[in-house]
């Protein structure tokens, strides 16, 4: 079990990754996607690896529910990004 000052720890890093890196890239593919164009395989990639981390969110919010809301946006921006990219592909 993870002891509380070391779970501080990566809640604060977490968050931190999320705000200076996964969100501001996030809406530059919506941005991207909503202009029609379609992702490239990184940007694929990259999507792939933030659903993966959502996933292990899921014990972090089962002791903390009050982050609960952010990672239902985020994961709300990243299904709305990645539904876009699916229908640019299949319009070609």
């Amino acid at each position: 079990m993870i002891k509380p000052e070391e779970e501080a720890g990566v809640l604060q890093a977490t968050l931190d990754r999320f705000n200076n890196l996964r969100l501001p890239r996030a809406l530059a593919l919506k941005d991207k996607v909503d202009r029609g164009d379609k992702l490239d395989e990184t940007e694929v990639k990259f999507l792939a690896d933030v659903a993966a981390d959502l996933h292990t969110l899921k014990g972090f919010l089962e002791r903390h529910p009050e982050y609960e809301q952010l990672v239902v946006k985020g994961i709300g921006l990243y299904t709305e990004i990645t539904e876009k990219a699916i229908a640019n592909e299949q319009a070609g």
